[in-house]
């Protein structure tokens, strides 16, 4: 629900999909642009859809950029626990299924059931809605099927009403367990196979300031190429200018701008480096320095 204080520039909305592809063009770029509004938000809000795989979102607010500013207060998990209590995982099963093959951008296609589980496993808190239709016995049951999933606290909700000081302040930081917290998506492909979340791996590289930016970014092409890097995001100190620049790469494909003036304290030439696993991490640092020449400053 967005508050009558909340106007349109305060809603964002993220492409679905599987976070390892969208994180560095969506995600980085939306969380990057919250930290540094004037006023600090107290909590970031997100809310997936029903068929969201919560464990992939959780495990981007690991990524450089985004781990040392902020994390996971909690996941909370809503159930219909008139549908679980009727059988089913959704109230409208076949409208679920229904909205999924019309999105493209789903990269799973999880059974119900399966997703319920996986969004229980990644809970901190959950939230028995419509309880007020359920007998006692009834309610007794769907806690028995929540219980088999998730140890974590469960809370009513009739009607789905419930103050906002029980959903914040868990202060689980979930980002430092997700990884014991498994999908069934991602159990599928723990063997290496098509798709693999672990199969990427992401590092930062700090560097001076650059003299001479679109020679940097021209050698950042033949760097990305013969490592094979999949994505390059990064902001650029370029002495005498007020304004950052910033390089973002796909593939060899690489663009840059300037966007907006640095912040006290800001400055700084970073970029964030996502390949597969197995890339010469070093081998990689070491020509974006060496690549640097006569264009950095110190």
């Amino acid at each position: 629900m967005v508050s009558e204080t909340c106007g349109e520039d305060d809603v964002i909305e993220l492409t679905n999909g599987c976070i390892c592809c969208t994180v560095a063009d969506d995600f980085i770029p939306t969380m990057t642009a919250l930290l540094a509004r004037p006023a600090r938000p107290d909590h970031i809000v997100i809310e997936t859809s029903g068929l969201a795989l919560p464990q992939p979102l959780v495990q981007a607010f690991n990524w450089p950029g985004i781990t040392e500013r902020v994390t996971v207060d909690g996941v909370v998990t809503v159930v219909d626990a008139a549908a679980v209590a009727a059988g089913r995982f959704a109230s409208d099963p076949e409208a679920v299924n229904a909205q999924r093959a019309a999105d493209p951008s789903l990269d799973h296609e999880s059974p119900l059931e399966e997703l319920f589980e996986d969004q229980l496993r990644a809970a901190d808190l959950v939230v028995l809605n419509k309880v007020e239709t359920l007998d006692p016995r009834a309610l007794d049951a769907v806690k028995a099927t929540v219980a088999h999933s998730t140890r974590a606290p469960h809370i009513p909700s009739p009607a789905g009403q419930l103050p906002p000081d029980v959903l914040l302040g868990l202060s689980a930081a979930t980002e430092t367990l997700i990884a014991g917290h498994k999908s069934h998506h991602e159990m599928e492909h723990e063997d290496g196979s098509e798709h693999d979340h672990d199969e990427f791996h992401s590092f930062v590289v700090d560097a001076p300031a650059v003299v001479d930016p679109q020679r940097f970014v021209a050698a950042l092409k033949g760097i990305i190429a013969r490592h094979d890097i999949l994505r390059l995001k990064g902001f650029l100190d370029v002495p005498q200018k007020p304004m950052r620049l910033v390089v973002q790469g796909v593939g060899t494909r690489i663009s840059s701008s300037f966007d907006r003036p640095w912040r006290p304290g800001e400055r700084a030439t970073r970029a964030v480096v996502i390949a597969e696993a197995g890339i010469d991490e070093r081998a990689v640092r070491d020509e974006i320095l060496a690549s640097l020449g006569d264009t950095m400053s110190t």
